[in-house]
């Protein structure tokens, strides 16, 4: 759990930023979205645990029950067509080294996609560049002209503008406000630069130090994971990363992390993120323990691989992805 929370702290998904005044804009109640008189379906129609009531509702129950069914058999063989690319030497077993090999190969894939799409957007002369200005105006141009009576949103978006302003020149390495594919590169995904990792240690300061003393404190640390309904007692998975902010982040035991444990959290020495994901799902799927997994295994544990890098969480499962 802590380490998915740190790569959704640091991974700076920077197109959320473009969505999140659209999201904040006001919606129709969802209970409204359907209307029904007859019994639609077996879920209770509580769009706050899920939408199975809207879904039975517009595919009819047993419509529905057929395309799971069907959803599941499709990602199965997509799957196991994937696992005969994972098994490189085509033994017919998967091992750790492959899993990671291949975690890795995602990920760049990924890495790679997302960089041409997002080039794309932001390089309107096409010249092989993206200038902080054409950078600015596709992402928050709206902002710095919008009327007073969207101040608050206005304030939130210019703090955001200014902290992607210091990420954008730190990622600029000669200085001259305008990045090539590189440095661009290190501007979407710091994490993977260590000329970035400095910058990351401020921006996840910032986040999490509510109270500006410079310190993050355990129940600063929490609140970034979890915000609790009234009345709720804490979950089982709170409790224990609470215990682990006291058992491995807060080295000087002082009851809070300084910018150096920060550092040692976020950027944890000798760590490798395909390696450790490999081993977990190796670890999971490897019910006769000879370090080793079948096609079968696999496919056994589909959701637990649709939920994992080495799909790209899914994606690599749909008709677009078919050749990799």
């Amino acid at each position: 759990m802590a380490k998915a929370w740190q790569k959704m702290l640091y991974s700076c998904c920077l197109l959320t930023a473009c969505l999140t005044y659209v999201l904040a804009k006001s919606q129709p109640d969802k209970q409204d979205r359907v209307h029904h008189g007859q019994d639609l379906s077996d879920h209770p129609h509580d769009d706050k645990q899920d939408f199975q009531y809207d879904h039975d509702a517009f595919l009819g129950k047993e419509e529905d029950n057929t395309f799971e069914e069907l959803f599941h058999l499709e990602s199965k063989e997509r799957l196991g067509k994937l696992v005969d690319q994972i098994d490189r030497d085509g033994d017919g077993f998967v091992t750790q080294p492959e899993l990671k090999d291949w975690i890795k190969h995602a990920e760049d894939r990924h890495n790679s996609e997302t960089m041409d799409k997002t080039w794309k957007m932001y390089d309107k002369n096409n010249d092989g560049h993206i200038a902080w200005e054409e950078f600015k105006n596709v992402t928050y141009n709206y902002f710095e002209g919008e009327a007073s009576a969207d101040v608050e949103n206005k304030e939130r978006y210019m703090k955001m503008l200014e902290r992607s302003e210091l990420r954008f020149k730190a990622a600029d390495k000669d200085g001259d406000l305008i990045a090539t594919r590189e440095e661009f590169r290190a501007f979407l995904h710091p994490e993977q630069f260590d000329y970035m990792k400095d910058l990351i240690v401020s921006d996840t300061m910032e986040s999490m130090d509510k109270d500006k003393d410079g310190f993050v404190g355990v129940d600063e640390y929490i609140e970034n994971m979890y915000s609790p309904e009234s009345g709720e007692p804490e979950p089982d998975w709170v409790k224990d990363a609470r215990q682990r902010f006291f058992n491995d982040w807060d080295l000087n035991k002082d009851g809070e992390m300084d910018r150096e444990e920060i550092r040692s959290w976020i950027h944890p020495p000798d760590y490798d993120n395909a390696e450790e994901e490999a081993k977990l799902l190796l670890f999971e799927s490897d019910k006769d323990k000879d370090n080793k997994i079948t096609k079968q295994e696999i496919l056994d544990n589909l959701e637990m691989f649709m939920d994992s890098q080495a799909t790209n969480y899914g994606k690599y499962l749909t008709k677009e992805h078919d050749e990799l």
